[in-house]
């Protein structure tokens, strides 16, 4: 289990792996940096290359000019959206359940 959260952890990680699973095809950087604004650049390319090690995502880089890159979820990647579903179902199902967490004095 700490894997997994190690895997997903972080605020941009469920975001971008999601919309990567949705579409299901090759995404522009810069599509998929604006589809999880406002994510900085650094920080959507540092998630991206953790999912390419990992083999969650495919980086494509196509030798034109100018340079256009491309990533895709994986077969792998894909194996996710059942969990992430789940996990969006129990907070839609909880969330007026949940704590504000602003510590209240007793």
């Amino acid at each position: 289990m700490v894997d997994f959260v190690s895997l997903i952890s972080g605020k941009w990680a469920i975001p971008i792996l999601y919309r990567l699973i949705v579409l299901d095809c090759p995404v522009r950087f810069s599509e998929l940096q604006r589809a999880v604004a406002p994510i900085t650049q650094k920080e959507l390319t540092r998630q991206l290359r953790l999912f390419e090690q990992r083999g969650l995502v495919t980086r494509t880089v196509y030798a034109q000019v100018p340079p256009r890159v491309e990533y895709r979820i994986t077969a792998l990647g894909q194996t996710l959206r059942e969990t992430l579903d789940s996990l969006a179902q129990w907070m839609r199902v909880n969330a007026d359940q949940l704590r504000d967490p602003v510590v209240r004095s007793v």
